[in-house]
């Protein structure tokens, strides 16, 4: 899952980045409204935390700019000091799905992502299955054979993105812009090694049963999705 945090205050803005990369979430940080809207327009995010109180453009501004965008449909939540009603209506009148009043407790904050990361544009489910390779998004299990396999975060993060797109081929790029976030400084055969990673985890020592991540030489990766197809 991939979620942009909009937050002047670089103190409180670094440590909600920590935390949610913590659970294995990817965070891009902008700290003016501008730039906020820039990113937000231009990229592709599950999740949108934004602060009120922005330079440049506040948070409400923003706000109503991308609910004007009809293609952005990027759930939003509003991180504010102003927790009066009147507040909190005229956030939701302008699109916001969701409004925390700081300060807050960050199990409070991470219970709100994980709500909103299940009712995005489409629901998304925290069980994926492609063949007998589970992965569950609450837990963090994965598992393929019933037989439990131990992933690094960022691994569990190209695997969750893999699967979210079992059966599609998924290029480089895309994997750069969902699983790293803008400001990595990522080599430019960081996505093989991780790649190479997954397969040593996934595949070889299922050595007997068909690899589930191809290459699709040219073009980039497909999970296969396990799926039986109709002769």
């Amino acid at each position: 899952m991939k979620i942009l945090l909009v937050e002047n205050e670089h103190k409180i803005a670094r440590a909600i980045k920590q935390g949610l990369e913590q659970e294995a979430y990817v965070v891009d940080l902008a700290f003016d409204g501008e730039a906020g809207f820039d990113l937000a327009s231009t990229e592709e995010y599950d999740l949108i935390i934004l602060d009120l109180m922005l330079p440049k453009m506040d948070g409400l501004a923003v706000c109503q700019k991308l609910r004007q965008e009809e293609s952005v449909h990027t759930p939003i939540l509003m991180l504010t000091a102003k927790g009066e009603l009147d507040d909190k209506v005229q956030g939701f009148n302008l699109g916001a799905d969701d409004y925390l009043v700081k300060p807050f407790a960050f199990v409070e904050l991470l219970a709100r992502v994980r709500a909103l990361g299940r009712r995005p544009r489409s629901v998304l489910p925290t069980l994926l299955k492609a063949g007998d390779l589970s992965l569950d998004t609450v837990s963090f299990e994965v598992k393929r054979q019933q037989k439990p396999i131990a992933l690094s975060k960022k691994e569990f993060t190209l695997l969750e993105y893999l699967m979210r797109n079992a059966g599609k081929i998924i290029n480089k790029d895309q994997i750069m812009s969902h699983v790293w976030n803008w400001e990595a400084n990522v080599l430019p055969n960081t996505i093989e090694v991780y790649i190479g990673y997954l397969r040593r985890k996934i595949d070889k020592p299922f050595s007997a049963l068909p690899a589930l991540i191809k290459t699709i030489r040219g073009f980039g990766y497909k999970l296969e999705s396990g799926q039986v197809k109709n002769k």
